[in-house]
């Protein structure tokens, strides 16, 4: 079983990346500007068959050649406008993912913004209540409350239960994967680029390739078609990441943060 599934955050117009979204240049570093988006999606639709690019709902949906997923993570304003919109123009709906404790705040959807969204068809999905900087490493019961809370302000809003959801922040775990499977989530995405699914508790657990401010619609297009080199690439620099968050733990994100306010 396997998809291509990409992660997208915020898209802005100029270079206004504070007004969707989280803030600080941590979070800025993955938001696109519209232009550069549009191309992008221009890309992807170039790259890959008609009727790739589709929606998960749940795990039996996974069928055939591998889909092309795209997601959105933290639940800024610009999912609503201008993102939907722009997928729409080629047909297509997103995978849109919400920090339900930033609902209605600056920078971030609504209620109406949200039930609208899940009207025109994007898949609304859980991106945690509070979105902890570190999700592997809470405890098993705070990481429960994280999808629970999430998971209930978003049926609440919906009118049904929201069964997708994404990790906040990058760090996964299998015991992350455990509670949201135990919260009720049927698919999880997390941040790791590869196109294998896993299934952990009955959950099925799918991986991204992000892409950030300054990459190239080549890397999207490669992404999307499946090519190893753009995947490959990402994976190596994922991995040595990875040690170096097992490692530093949250002397890793100091040292991030600092690099990226020089």
């Amino acid at each position: 079983m396997r998809a291509f599934s990409i992660m997208y955050h915020d898209v802005v117009e100029g270079a206004a990346y504070e007004s969707s979204g989280f803030p600080g240049e941590g979070a800025n570093i993955y938001k696109l500007r519209r232009e550069d988006f549009a191309r992008q999606l221009e890309a992807i639709r170039t790259a890959v068959p008609a009727g790739a690019v589709s929606l998960i709902a749940q795990r039996r949906e996974i069928a055939g050649p591998p889909p092309v997923f795209l997601t959105f993570d933290d639940g800024g304003a610009s999912f609503h406008t201008p993102i939907a919109a722009m997928l729409e123009q080629s047909g297509w709906r997103g995978h849109f993912f919400i920090t339900t404790n930033r609902i209605g705040t600056p920078g971030f959807l609504d209620e109406a913004q949200l039930r609208d969204l899940d009207r025109r068809g994007h898949v609304i999905g859980s991106h945690s209540h509070s979105h902890p900087t570190r999700m592997a490493a809470l405890t098993p019961d705070r990481m429960a409350d994280e999808w629970r809370e999430s998971l209930a302000r978003l049926a609440e809003i919906l009118g049904h239960p929201v069964k997708v959801a994404s990790v906040p922040g990058g760090y996964y775990s299998r015991a992350v994967a455990r509670t949201a499977a135990a919260a009720g989530i049927e698919v999880l995405f997390n941040s790791e680029p590869t196109a294998a699914a896993t299934v952990t508790g009955g959950c099925l657990v799918l991986g991204r390739y992000v892409v950030k401010r300054g990459m190239g619609p080549q890397w999207a297009a490669g992404f999307a078609a499946g090519r190893l080199g753009p995947r490959w690439k990402q994976s190596a620099v994922w991995k040595a990441k990875r040690v170096a968050k097992a490692v530093g733990g949250d002397a890793y994100l100091k040292v991030r943060q600092a690099i990226l306010d020089r």
